[in-house]
This record gives structure tokens, C-alpha cells and sequence, in this order.
């Protein structure tokens, strides 16, 4: 009788403080103006991407608990750079976070706003590493036309298991009910990916997107297929 093959094991579900202590180890990798400068990755890599509004750079400090590990610019929609940031205790890199420069920001000229758009493109579209995308919403104003531009673009490598988390952040600018109808309208707009409220100023779903990154960095590990005995008899 053929033995079934094992199941692949469970990643096991960090608790706050792992998850937190973790994000808490990130430090700045490196910033690259081009696709092309930036260094070939070979652990899970996690993108933050979102309006130049929407608190991307105020999310990541919070997460990591740094103050300014991200860079938020007066002027939103002047940072222009990939920058990336290496994971992992004791000198070793486990995962990356990648702040890709915010978009849509009307103060930017159109000649930016299309070339940063195009490389931010190729960048979700093209990037081998890529795990997972964390796409950031001000849920006053719901998704925007950038926004679902950027849902369908990356729909086939979503279909294809690539993890994606819309995160509704700037929660405690909402009451109860709003926060409760921004999720519903958002979660069908999401197409299958996750759905968070998230406030700095209260800390609000800090936690859990916490976990949810370390689960999505640290992906269950397929057992090593066992051999088949031998079927036919030993010879006399």
C-alpha cells in the first residue's frame, strides 16, 4: 500500500513579541534610483507601496518601532528612491522590507509621476524575490484609480500565490462603523488578498500585521520525501 505523502509543516504562529522583536532587528540594506541597482535578494522580500499620502513611512517606523528608519519627506512625493531594509537577528538577513517611493502626489511633474511609475511597475511585475505586497490606503478616500491600476497589474502574480495585504491605515480617524464599512467595500475590491485597519497614533492592528508578516517571511518547509522500501523479495 503507497504511503501518502506528509503534509508540509505549519509555520508556526508567532506570538506579538516575536513578531514585533523581529521587525524590530530591521536596519537599512541599501537605496537604488533604478531597477537595475538593486542587488539580487535570496530571502522573502516585502514590499510597502501606496499613495504619497497614505502614512507608508509613519506604518514602517511603527512596525519596526523606529522613529526614522523610513524616510517621510516634507514634501510627499519627492522620495524617489527603492530603499530596502534587511530582517533578521545576529547578523542574519532573513527577509527584506522594500519602501517604494510613494505615488499620485499632485505637487510631482508628470514627466516623475509616469517614470516612477513605470519603474515601480517593473518592480512588482519583475522582481524574482518578491513575497509579498502591503498596499496602503487612507481609507477616507478608499482605493483610488492608482490604486486598482496597480490590483489588476499585479493579479496574475497574486493568482500565482504571491501574498498581498491592503492596509487601511490612519484607522482612528474613523468610527466604529466607518472602519466596519471601509473593510467590507475594500475587501471586495481586494480580490482575495487581506484586508487590515491600522492606526500608528492608537496601535491599532500593529500586532497582527506583525504576525502576518513573520508567517508570510518564514513559509512552512516541505518535508524531505521519505524512500520507498523495496517491493520485491529478498533472493535465497
Amino acid at each position: 500500500m503507497t504511503t501518502p505523502p506528509a503534509a508540509p509543516a505549519a509555520a508556526p504562529e508567532p506570538d506579538a513579541k516575536v513578531a514585533l522583536g523581529w521587525m524590530h532587528t530591521a536596519r537599512f540594506l541599501t537605496t537604488a534610483a533604478q531597477l537595475h541597482q538593486l542587488p539580487p535578494i535570496d530571502v522573502p522580500e516585502i514590499a510597502f507601496v501606496g499613495r504619497s499620502n497614505a502614512g507608508k513611512s509613519t506604518c514602517i517606523n511603527t512596525l519596526t518601532q523606529q522613529r526614522q528608519l523610513a524616510f517621510a519627506s516634507k514634501k510627499p512625493g519627492r522620495t524617489q528612491h527603492i530603499n530596502l531594509f534587511a530582517l533578521g537577528r545576529q547578523g542574519v538577513m532573513d527577509a527584506v522590507l522594500t519602501d517604494l517611493p510613494g505615488y499620485g502626489y499632485a505637487a510631482v511633474s508628470r514627466e516623475d509621476k509616469q517614470r516612477w511609475q513605470r519603474v515601480m511597475l517593473n518592480y512588482l511585475l519583475q522582481r524574482e524575490s518578491l513575497t509579498a505586497i502591503v498596499l496602503l490606503c487612507d481609507p477616507r478616500l478608499g482605493l483610488t484609480e492608482l490604486d486598482e491600476a496597480l490590483l489588476d497589474a499585479v493579479r496574475p502574480r497574486v493568482e500565482a500565490g504571491l501574498k498581498f495585504l491592503v492596509l487601511l491605515t490612519k484607522a482612528d480617524k474613523l468610527t466604529r462603523a466607518e472602519q466596519a464599512k471601509a473593510l467590507s467595500i475594500t475587501r471586495l475590491q481586494a480580490g482575495g488578498g487581506e484586508v487590515r485597519m491600522f492606526s500608528a497614533l492608537k496601535r491599532q492592528g500593529v500586532d497582527e500585521v506583525a504576525q502576518l508578516l513573520w508567517q508570510w517571511a518564514h513559509p512552512p518547509v516541505e518535508p524531505a520525501p521519505e524512500a520507498e522500501p523495496d517491493s520485491e523479495p529478498n533472493q535465497p
